[in-house]
């Protein structure tokens, strides 16, 4: 019994690392046929500075224009836009 179950995880286990090889390397080649798209996105920039007794103060760094790429993956060192554009504040910690 516990070798069929230790069978199935491991088939499942080597199907999603497929899935996850074959849309990486599919969004690697359109992101380059497409001319490597990338736009900017508006970001929040914080930074948690720690204090006396266990407190953190948290300091607005400003607003900031931030490369991004317009695939699934981070791509030529930036992350994908659709990942900025859903989390505009970015923390920072000294």
């Amino acid at each position: 019994m516990y070798r069929l179950l230790g069978r199935f995880l491991w088939r499942v286990f080597l199907g999603l690392a497929a899935v996850t090889v074959v849309a990486y390397a599919g969004d690697s080649a359109v992101y380059l046929l497409r001319g490597s798209p990338s736009s900017m996105v508006k970001v929040n920039r914080f930074m948690g500075i720690p204090l006396k007794g266990n407190k953190e103060e948290y300091d607005f760094l400003g607003t900031v224009q931030v490369p991004c790429a317009e695939s699934l993956f981070p791509h030529g060192g930036h992350d994908p836009c659709w990942h900025l554009r859903r989390n505009p504040n970015q923390w920072e910690n000294p």
